[in-house]
């Protein structure tokens, strides 16, 4: 049996939450909230029957209903291509948000505040964990360290950008039991900060296809199975996964959702190393830039890193680092970046091109828009 698919063209705030809260219940349509400047793409490759605004509801020419199941479809990975669509259900999303709250330990009526778009799973997770602690989730319209500090909420979803804009208030950031931090890897060095003004930081590795963070601090979840195949890539399986992707096949292996990311797994804690599709090879070799970037984030003239291969007609690709200085006047030099590369890391994947930059630029999920460095090099 199927069920109508709304678009909902409409601000973060009550009609969203409580179309949403209705699709959960299985009282109204399934939704797909629309990804801020994408809403006209994601509409027309993922067709839902009607878009809903502050207006009112209308059919869109040539949608298509969603299976019975689903209750949420997520547009994702709109920045490289036509959205995909991923089709959660309400069993899922609750089986994600059920155990992250026991894991948190997060207690019946303590509020979540929600300052990530609910387009993302990040941010709808906010609004299912909301309702299974019979509260009303705090919304904000737009994500400042000073709306989040006075908000009077226990518990919030952060990217890494923007715990690093509350670690520059230098504020005490105890007053809140849980930040949840995901989106992408955060340097060792903020999170150390963030602890040092009082934060309960909690790191989360997970993605649209598994209802958002499914694996918090290196653990899986409760009733998540989390294995790496031989090719290196994360395998994650359990009650969280999604039913598939709308008009397009789901990489699965016997109940498995194949990621695209690369991990280690030591004594059952995960450590996610990079995407697949993000390895450079350059001489023959293959350098996985987030494990670069990680390694030069930890120098101290480095305030911000992403590593990108650049096609070299002698070594197939170069590795470069693209870099935001802790000191603009003082920008870290090439050799000083390879040198402290070399120690860390095999000499082939020192970098051996430098981008400096004032900011890094974002994708709307908080994650760097590396598709936008490759072109810079």
């Amino acid at each position: 049996m199927e069920r109508a698919l709304h678009a909902l063209a409409l601000p973060p705030g009550p009609r969203l939450a409580e179309a949403v809260r209705a699709a959960l219940a299985g009282e109204g349509p399934a939704v797909l909230p629309l990804p801020p400047g994408q809403a006209e793409a994601a509409i027309r490759a993922l067709r839902p029957t009607h878009v809903q605004t502050p207006d009112g509801v209308r059919p869109s020419p040539g949608g298509a209903g969603v299976p019975g199941e689903v209750a949420v479809v997520i547009a994702t990975s709109g920045s490289t291509g036509a959205p995909k669509g991923v089709q959660l259900s309400a069993a899922a999303l609750r089986a994600s948000a059920a155990a992250s709250l026991r894991r948190l330990e997060a207690r019946p009526g303590e509020r979540w505040l929600c300052c990530l778009p609910p387009s993302h799973v990040s941010g709808l997770q906010v609004l299912v964990r909301a309702q299974l602690s019979g509260t009303d989730p705090v919304i904000a319209g737009r994500f400042t360290p000073e709306a989040v500090l006075a908000a009077g909420a226990e518990h919030v979803s952060l990217v890494p950008t923007q715990l690093h804009r509350l670690v520059e208030l230098g504020a005490d950031l105890s007053g809140l039991r849980t930040i949840l931090l995901g989106g992408a890897a955060a340097r060792p060095a903020l999170l150390e900060r963030a602890r040092e003004l009082g934060a309960r930081v909690v790191t989360t590795y997970g993605m649209s296809e598994t209802s958002g963070g499914c694996v918090y601090d290196g653990r899986p979840l409760d009733g998540v199975r989390v294995k790496v195949g031989g090719d290196g890539r994360i395998r994650i399986a359990g009650p969280v996964l999604m039913t598939g992707y709308r008009f397009a096949p789901a990489p699965m292996e016997g109940g498995w959702f194949v990621t695209s990311d690369l991990g280690e797994l030591d004594e059952g804690r995960l450590r996610v190393l990079g995407r697949a599709d993000d390895v450079i090879n350059t001489g023959g070799e293959k350098v996985v830039a987030a494990q670069v970037a990680a390694v030069l984030a930890g120098h101290p003239e480095v305030a911000d890193v992403a590593v990108v291969g650049r096609p070299d007609p002698e070594w197939g690709e170069v590795v470069v680092a693209v870099v935001v200085p802790a000191d603009p006047g003082r920008p870290p030099a090439l050799r000083e970046l390879r040198a402290y590369a070399k120690h860390r890391l095999p000499a082939y994947a020192a970098p051996r091109e430098l981008r400096l930059l004032p900011r890094l630029p974002l994708l709307p999920n908080g994650k760097t828009d590396l598709a936008t460095l490759r072109n810079l090099t």
